[in-house]
């Protein structure tokens, strides 16, 4: 079954020539070339992952990921012609799983999606006795991917629910923000330990009644963070 891929840039010349190289992949390629009509194409279709430019007509790709965000959890690469490092955190504050910037090099391009999907493809359950996990009105399901909170589902991004899952599988266990980085997004990663303390952060804003006063994920200053079961 192929991946089918939204390609979301107001570039007409840069879209052809993503469009051009991932067919050659043979993946399945959708295109949109401002934020209110690639807000409509994700609503309308199941897409394996997003390309989404920063800077767009109609709605930004701040906006639209956000939007993406209350209702479902692809995963989303945003393309960004600014390099800054706001930009690039402000993009996974607003949800998405990670970020290029322009220039960029088609390769690379894929194989951070391929790197993404693989990812997600090797979370399905390797112990069936530990599917399902959880910690107080805390409930991650590792096959489906779900997390609940008293019953009540909470949409994650891929990373947050990596991130979350590697913590409670492991209580008490404290972690280094490099050793979450490394474990999580993978040694070729090209972001820094910001990264891993933004996640953290949506995830407490998600799962924590008080996130400026955890129950779940506690920080251990000096060190990282860890699970508190």
């Amino acid at each position: 079954m192929s991946v089918k891929v939204l390609v979301v840039d107001d570039e007409k010349l840069i879209v052809k020539g993503i469009v051009y190289s991932l067919k050659k992949d043979d993946m399945d390629v959708d295109t949109a070339y401002d934020g209110k009509e690639a807000l409509e194409k994700i609503k309308e279709n199941d897409y394996d992952i997003i390309l989404l430019d920063l800077m767009l007509p109609e709605l930004n790709g701040f906006e639209v990921c956000q939007a993406v965000r209350e209702f479902s959890e692809v995963p989303i690469i945003m393309l960004t012609a600014k390099g800054d490092d706001m930009n690039k955190i402000l993009g996974l504050e607003y949800g998405a799983d990670d970020y290029i910037t322009k220039p960029f090099n088609i390769l690379e391009v894929k194989a951070r999606i391929k790197a993404i999907l693989r990812r997600n493809h090797s979370s399905a359950p390797k112990e069936e006795k530990t599917s399902v996990l959880t910690a107080g009105s805390l409930k991650i399901d590792v096959e489906s991917k779900r997390t609940f909170i008293d019953s009540k589902e909470i949409n994650l991004t891929t990373k947050e629910f990596d991130l979350l899952e590697l913590l409670m599988k492991n209580p008490e266990k404290v972690y280094s923000r490099e050793n979450l980085l490394n474990t999580v997004w993978g040694y070729d990663y090209p972001g820094d330990v910001r990264t891993v303390d933004v996640h953290v952060r949506r995830l407490r804003e998600k799962i924590e009644s008080n996130p400026s006063a955890p129950i779940y994920i506690h920080t251990k200053w000096g060190v990282g963070y860890f699970f508190k079961k």
